[in-house]
């Protein structure tokens, strides 16, 4: 039988960076995130992934942010070779954005990635956003839930999990989450109109949905991020329907450094996510895992909220397992 520190070590997924990771996968590590700087050749990267599953106690998720265009990792072995970005790819027509994908996902699969943290399905509504622009399909909602379909279904067909991203949708902000805390005040109303909209539709058929770093005023009065937000991630399950792995967007985000790190952590499994990202496995970033995993022994609703969590992550892992 799994034991409850397992269960949480399948809760977080974690970079190369610091070189925590191979202990943290002999301890149950839910998965890996690669970077361009992981990615030097097909050779090595390959190398490092069958590194990495030979010290895994549980299968991993071996995840990358492979859109396209400003968001592509892979761009140190393609010689030049550049994915178009979301906005692009779809300006060019439903065939070549079906081609696109087609080849991204034979390329992750090639390598062993079994997981996308794309498409972006947010609405770029601001023209000064510093972070979304090219990379959304379209400031137009249905032209996002359509790029969003023939992407994902894509990515399904070919043994990928798809990660739609940042709900409840990053198109108007001002201001970049990795930098600091945006600030959306739109109603929930104008954000259902827009930005909520492509996830509505996807929310029964999407498998994860990652959860973005934004004080959404629509959710919460106080100044708290919605991937820690128990209203955002309630309205995300109970209201739209999704029964799929929450996860947060990179928790060294400075979007989620307001509040000490295990704190974070803690407030973001009572609100009801699954998993986190951490772009290190620095010592400091393996010992929030140990602490909270050290409190939930004595705390019943974090032991429910944990194994509930780890339930949803192994029976996507179950759903892919033969891909």
């Amino acid at each position: 039988m799994t034991d409850l520190k397992t269960k949480l070590y399948q809760m977080f997924i974690l970079g190369t960076e610091g070189g925590g990771y191979e202990r943290a996968l002999s301890n149950g590590l839910g998965g890996m995130i690669f970077f361009t700087k992981d990615i030097q050749s097909q050779e090595q990267f390959c190398q490092l992934i069958d590194g990495i599953k030979s010290k895994a106690l549980i299968p991993p998720f071996l995840s990358i942010d492979q859109e396209g265009g400003r968001v592509e990792r892979t761009e140190n072995i393609h010689n030049g070779k550049k994915y178009l970005s979301a906005k692009f790819a779809y300006e060019k027509g439903e065939d070549f954005l079906r081609k696109q994908t087609y080849e991204i996902a034979q390329e992750l699969k090639s390598y062993g990635i079994n997981l996308n943290f794309a498409p972006c399905i947010d609405v770029n509504t601001n023209p000064d956003n510093p972070i979304i622009g090219e990379r959304a399909f379209s400031n137009n909602p249905d032209e996002v839930i359509n790029g969003e379909k023939i992407v994902s279904q894509i990515y399904r067909d070919n043994g990928i999990i798809s990660c739609v991203k940042h709900f409840p949708g990053h198109g108007d902000a001002n201001a970049d989450s990795h930098l600091t805390l945006p600030e959306i005040d739109l109603t929930l109303e104008e954000m259902e109109r827009t930005h909520i909209k492509p996830f509505a539709a996807c929310a029964k058929t999407i498998e994860m949905v990652m959860v973005a770093h934004l004080h959404c005023t629509c959710f919460e009065h106080d100044v708290i991020p919605t991937s820690l937000s128990k209203n955002a991630i309630s309205y995300l399950k109970n209201k739209l329907g999704f029964e799929g792995v929450i996860i947060s967007d990179d928790m060294v985000m400075a979007g989620a450094t307001g509040f000490d790190s295990v704190q974070a952590c803690e407030m973001g499994i009572r609100a009801g996510l699954n998993m986190f990202i951490y772009r290190n496995s620095a010592p400091e970033t393996i010992e929030i895992i140990e602490t909270i995993a050290q409190k939930a022994l004595t705390d019943g609703e974090l032991q429910k909220a944990i194994e509930n969590s780890y339930d949803k992550i192994m029976a996507l892992k179950m759903m892919f397992k033969n891909n």
